[in-house]
């Protein structure tokens, strides 16, 4: 049998097989950014995956970047939570949220005006979509030191939070320009305190998010997801040793902890990517990025060669809620409809057919 097909031991988790759902920003929460019955619906097809990881679910009111996306921080939403965990629980599968605090990667009008805030104040290229069209990001406000304390409680309040909704875990979201990712990377950060001017002082704030959350719900219901050298949104990570020397950081940081899994984005063959997954010494997930769709084959020779322990997919689990029974039959799978990737309703969300019988 395939080697995607075999089960594996991660975290706390006895998984199937070995490809897994990837975190995939869908915009369509509900009132107060709560999930609603038709997002049950949606994560509760796809529970033959064995892992979902959520889309990115912000942790606070003001880690809110896009609209219409999930928080985890309010009663209403732990409540509509809690429908998602119970649906894909009866389908036998496995479910962690994203935490995922947009940081400069926002605006206000997205967030009833709250402020933007990230590691110091440079806005970030580009415009972003809001109710009224599309924007130019704001210059942020840069974090006081004394304000980090608060930052790392508010990802620690949204991993009980999730425990309480009745999820499986979390995964920190350090990845795709976001606000550990921005403190990562020097494009962004140029604080000269404690969490910025070296490769260890901005690997600094992610590593605490992690061991405090890790503190908070156990070790082995956290992964952690990272994009070294992704560079997207602005945050830049151009000098290669200068990158390799943060992540290095990071991950000897993390590592002690016992984490469920390490979550990379990146290519799966580069010194960088196999050193940080011997360091990490733990289940690490591979995701090959956004320019290609991840098929079987992809997943098969990333496990047969060696080079990860999982692989997540994305949008073949999108378009195909029994892709993991597609996938061993061989059957045709279903195109991926990108005009209703974000936003909207059912169509293009929870109608996608599943195999008959």
């Amino acid at each position: 049998m395939s080697q995607a097909f075999e089960p594996i031991r991660v975290g706390r988790w006895d998984l199937p097989q070995r490809f897994v759902m990837a975190p995939l920003t869908r915009n369509r929460a509900g009132d107060a950014q709560a999930p609603t019955s038709l997002n049950a619906n949606y994560y509760g097809q796809r529970a033959s995956a064995g892992l979902i990881i959520t889309e990115g679910t912000q942790p606070s009111a003001v880690g809110q970047g896009y609209l219409d996306t999930p928080g985890m921080h309010s009663d209403a939403q732990v409540a509509g939570w809690r429908e998602v965990a119970e649906s894909v629980h009866k389908g036998g599968g496995h479910i962690v949220v994203q935490l995922m605090h947009a940081g400069r990667i926002a605006h206000p009008d997205n967030k009833n005006g709250l402020e933007t805030v990230a590691p110091s104040a440079i806005a970030a290229p580009g415009e972003i979509v809001t109710a009224t069209g599309q924007q130019a990001y704001p210059t942020p406000r840069a974090l006081e030191t004394d304000e980090i304390p608060a930052l790392v409680e508010e990802f620690v309040y949204a991993a009980r939070r999730a425990v309480e909704a009745g999820l499986d875990g979390v995964e920190v979201h350090a990845a795709n320009g976001y606000l550990p990712h921005q403190f990562l990377a020097p494009s962004s950060n140029e604080r000269s305190d404690g969490y910025g001017g070296s490769p260890e002082n901005r690997a600094r704030l992610t590593i605490e998010i992690t061991q405090a959350v890790a503190a908070e719900i156990g070790a082995d219901r956290v992964g952690i997801r990272i994009s070294p050298s992704h560079n997207i949104q602005g945050v830049l990570e151009t000098d290669d040793a200068e990158t390799a020397a943060t992540y290095e950081a990071l991950v000897d940081g993390i590592a002690p902890l016992g984490l469920a899994y390490l979550s990379i984005l990146g290519d799966p063959e580069s010194e960088l990517v196999t050193d940080l997954r011997r360091r990490f010494d733990g289940p690490v997930v591979l995701n090959t990025g956004f320019s290609s769709v991840t098929q079987l084959h992809d997943v098969e020779d990333i496990l047969e060669r060696g080079l990860g322990d999982l692989v997540a997919v994305g949008r073949e689990f999108l378009a195909n809620p029994d892709l993991v029974r597609r996938w061993r039959e061989n059957a045709p799978l279903n195109a991926p409809n990108e005009q209703t990737f974000y936003g909207g309703g059912a169509q293009g969300y929870t109608d996608y057919p599943s195999l008959a019988g």
